[in-house]
């Protein structure tokens, strides 16, 4: 049965992997499953069909016969239960990694999206001077405590898991903004997470759609 998923049209982000389709196109290539790509318009987004599959008008959506699913955490679950390769067999270690999952929705993106709209849109605001460093601490304390968590270990609970894949991309957001390199093993920890093969595979194809050309490699 077929699978389609649906992607903007044109990314804000032009193809920098930081749309949350990207997420989810990563999770099918790590598990080794095809998948078809609808695209969508800004307009189109807020249009009734579309809403009747993501009721907040945003994407990725998944739809595979009569079943359809919005939350980007929530597909790439469904996506790592179904197929192998995402989640470990060990009940207690596969609980941890839906954990970790958690995890990079709830606790480390919340602020890291709080920074960039502090950084991009409020700029002009009266407050934004006074406001900006305690948004920065707040991202900073967060990435401490995963730091120390983290240690030297190449991922968080054992094996690459879906854990993983969902606390690479969170990341992923602050890797423009040079925080990172104050904690040296999350920028490797992100590199090895950007340099796995289907990473770059969901990558490209995200990168094809806002450039024009196929993906290669």
């Amino acid at each position: 049965m077929t699978i389609t998923i649906t992607a903007f049209e044109r990314s804000p982000d032009g193809g920098r992997g930081l749309a949350r389709d990207t997420r989810v196109r990563w999770a099918f290539e790590e598990v080794g499953q095809p998948y078809e790509v609808r695209l969508v318009s800004f307009h189109a987004m807020k249009e009734p069909t579309h809403l009747a599959l993501h009721p907040f008008g945003q994407i990725p959506t998944y739809e595979e016969g009569d079943l359809a699913l919005f939350e980007t955490g929530a597909i790439v679950l469904h996506i790592a239960r179904r197929h192998a390769g995402l989640l470990p067999v060990d009940a207690n270690a596969r609980a941890r990694a839906i954990s970790w999952m958690f995890a990079a929705v709830n606790t480390m993106e919340p602020p890291i999206l709080e920074l960039g709209t502090a950084r991009l849109l409020e700029s002009d605001k009266p407050w934004h001077d006074e406001r900006l460093p305690l948004v920065e601490d707040r991202v900073r304390n967060r990435l401490k405590q995963l730091s120390v968590y983290l240690g030297d270990a190449d991922w968080l609970d054992g094996a690459f898991s879906a854990g993983d894949l969902m606390m690479v991309s969170v990341l992923l957001r602050l890797k423009s903004l040079g925080i990172l390199d104050q904690y040296p093993n999350l920028a490797a920890y992100l590199a090895r997470g950007e340099a796995r093969p289907a990473y770059r595979r969901a990558f490209a194809a995200q990168l094809a759609v806002n450039t024009g050309k196929p993906p290669t490699g």
